[in-house]
């Protein structure tokens, strides 16, 4: 049912790159290649002579920067004949949860398939002509994170008009040796989470790509061209390769190793700095005592990670809070990427919230099918402690991994 493309080489890891974009773990150097290098230097004989459609957006670059979309259009072995967008637009400019428009490509003149407006899986129209379907973006490394779900329902779609499907893989910019947080229960699957991962999963989409097929059920003929040199001790850092932001409101490698826990906020009424330079690093509102915040949550001992009184104004923030207004709070300062932002946010859920007192609310709907569970938020409203919000998650998280073994591809 899938394949996978094999005598890949793996290197050790990079030096330090920019602090801000490119956090690593080892200074040593490594080499690199995303899966578009790999297809176009090793593996032409995949998509010779097909007609070829891309799902992608700004992220599927190569290690020079250059665009998938332009190396593939330029290429004469194939034909590059659609485009398909997801959440955030071609070029990763959009809002999040904001439409996306079909169109056309200015640059190619290709056209352009939303699948983040009326419809989020490729329909036969948009599948008309197409020999093959390519993915090609950079992921976060977190449930949340709607770009995998794009690609389960395009796997869906090809496998239901016997289209191969081809994943041009990329790095978990979070390594892929750290699993944490708790395991999303079936029933809350929605578009962001669709199938029994934790917060942090530890895969690459390629990784996810088989797991779909080979566990949850996905019918798709699937073959990954794996990323060259990558191995699961690495952070996006050690990679050398170039950082773009994969949303706006992830601007670096601090937020998406942060993203796995503060994500949660998004269904409070607390910010998650949307709208500043360190969205999802902080959390904040007016009316929260940043000392005591961070005195309480550094009581806690949670290794890796230590938090420091915070103070911002969101700008143009797009979720509605505290538009322009100073807020109060609290900063996630990573002293390994090895540390538990899931099990972070429940200790900030609790300190917060116990601030807050009157001024606290629900995004119900929207907080459980982040959390996966209504028991997080039900348990916090009891008055439950830290251990045991928790205490469950090492057994799911000891449970996916058994599952997940048969479907990863790096050392």
């Amino acid at each position: 049912m899938f394949a996978l493309l094999l005598g890949i080489s793996a290197v050790g890891c990079a030096a330090d790159g920019n602090a801000d974009a490119t956090l690593a773990s080892d200074p040593v150097a490594a080499d690199v290649r995303p899966g578009i290098e790999v297809l176009l230097s090793d593996s032409l004989h995949l998509v010779r002579g097909l007609r070829v459609g891309l799902i992608t957006n700004h992220t599927g670059i190569d290690s020079n920067g250059r665009s998938s979309i332009d190396l593939l259009a330029e290429h004469a072995d194939f034909d590059l004949v659609a485009l398909y967008s997801p959440e955030h637009g071609i070029r990763g400019d959009e809002r999040a949860g904001a439409s996306i428009e079909s169109g056309v490509d200015s640059r190619t003149g290709l056209p352009v398939h939303s699948l983040y407006g009326e419809t989020r899986k490729p329909t036969p129209e948009m599948l008309e002509g197409v020999d093959i379907l390519l993915f090609d973006m950079q992921d976060i490394g977190a449930r949340y994170y709607t770009y995998v779900s794009t690609m389960a329902l395009a796997m869906e779609a090809a496998g239901e008009h016997d289209i191969p499907f081809l994943v041009l893989d990329r790095p978990n910019p979070i390594r892929g040796d750290a699993v944490q947080g708790n395991v999303l229960e079936p029933e809350y699957s929605t578009f962001v989470g669709m199938y029994p991962v934790p917060m942090r999963h530890g895969m690459t989409p390629g990784e996810l790509a088989r797991m779909y097929v080979g566990t949850f059920g996905i019918s798709a003929d699937l073959t990954v061209v794996p990323v060259d040199g990558w191995t699961r001790d690495m952070v996006f850092g050690d990679t050398e390769l170039p950082w773009t932001p994969p949303s706006p409101n992830m601007p670096s490698v601090e937020s998406a190793l942060a993203y796995p826990g503060t994500c949660l906020f998004e269904g409070t009424p607390i910010s998650v700095g949307r709208g500043t330079d360190r969205a999802f690093q902080w959390v904040g509102a007016p009316w929260l005592d940043a000392d005591a915040l961070a005195a309480a949550l550094n009581g806690y001992g949670i290794d890796g990670v230590r938090f420091e009184p915070a103070h911002f104004t969101p700008t143009n923030a797009g979720d509605g809070k505290f538009e322009g207004v100073e807020v109060h709070g609290v900063l996630l300062v990573p002293e390994s990427t090895t540390y538990d932002a899931s099990a972070a946010a429940v200790a900030m859920l609790i300190e917060t919230k116990r601030q807050s007192g009157d001024r606290w609310s629900w995004f119900e709907a929207h907080f459980d099918r982040l959390a996966g569970t209504d028991d997080l938020r039900i348990g916090l409203d009891a008055g439950a402690d830290f251990s045991t919000l928790t205490d469950g998650w090492a057994g799911q998280v000891e449970s996916f991994e058994r599952a997940r073994a048969p479907w990863l591809i790096y050392p």
